[in-house]
């Protein structure tokens, strides 16, 4: 059982939404698109991207979605520091090997990175979240693949935040076709009697990957806006 950092692309999702879960008496999640289980995606192969080399942090955050893309409803989140080193994996030992080393762990850790999170006020608590990354084609596609096959090596697993106890059950799901590569995964966690169901989408566009994570609805409403944004080109 190997200590996860939360530079892990989707252990630090899990990390998050995990906490958030077991703080907030967050309720199920009643998505149609949901299951009892939850779930990663097939990709689609295609053309290769043309950027010359990887975008900075800084030019990756100008492509992040924004409060405009989403309408009406959606507000901000602050960054939250990081605080989630104490987290580990039972009961899969592909999942547990994902670690902040992506020499050994196989987690998407590139130096160019930019995040943002939005809640969304309707009534229901909804958050959604976007990641950009960006490296080389080959590079991001052997990570991003290698961490959600992890995810879905296995039916179900726990993940430990500190002396929390959250169950996972992961299966694969179709994501859109979008970009050169797509990987879907639907999640859904369990602790102290509530579930919550949570949907990821990632999407290649040629050096530069964006995950959409969060509610199911949410993510399906706003991937292809936020790929569309990060292929643009100035």
């Amino acid at each position: 059982m190997r200590f996860l950092t939360t530079t892990a692309l989707c252990l630090g999702t899990v990390s998050v939404l995990i906490l958030t879960a077991c703080s907030n008496g967050s309720t199920r999640a009643t998505d149609p698109t949901s299951s009892a289980s939850a779930s990663v995606s097939g990709r689609q192969e295609g053309r290769n991207g043309s950027a010359a080399e990887p975008l900075s942090s800084a030019a990756l955050a100008k492509r992040l979605l924004d409060e405009s893309n989403l309408g009406e409803g959606y507000a901000r989140k602050a960054e939250q520091p990081s605080q989630h080193n104490d987290v580990a994996v039972t009961g899969c030992p592909a999942v547990g090997e994902l670690s902040g080393d992506a020499a050994a762990g196989g987690s998407l850790d590139f130096p160019r990175r930019a995040k943002v999170s939005f809640t969304y006020a309707n009534g229901t608590g909804s958050e959604v979240s976007e990641e950009l990354y960006s490296g080389t084609a080959a590079e991001l596609s052997s990570d991003v693949s290698r961490i959600f096959e992890a995810m879905t090596s296995c039916s179900s697993y726990r993940v430990l935040v500190g002396s929390t106890a959250v169950t996972v059950t992961a299966q694969e799901v179709p994501a859109p076709r979008l970009g050169e590569e797509q990987w879907g995964q639907l999640l859904t966690f369990t602790a102290g009697g509530r579930s919550q169901v949570v949907k990821q989408t990632a999407v290649r566009v040629g050096m530069v990957v964006a995950v959409v994570s969060g509610s199911p609805a949410l993510v399906d409403a706003h991937v292809e806006e936020a790929v569309a944004k990060a292929r643009v080109t100035t």
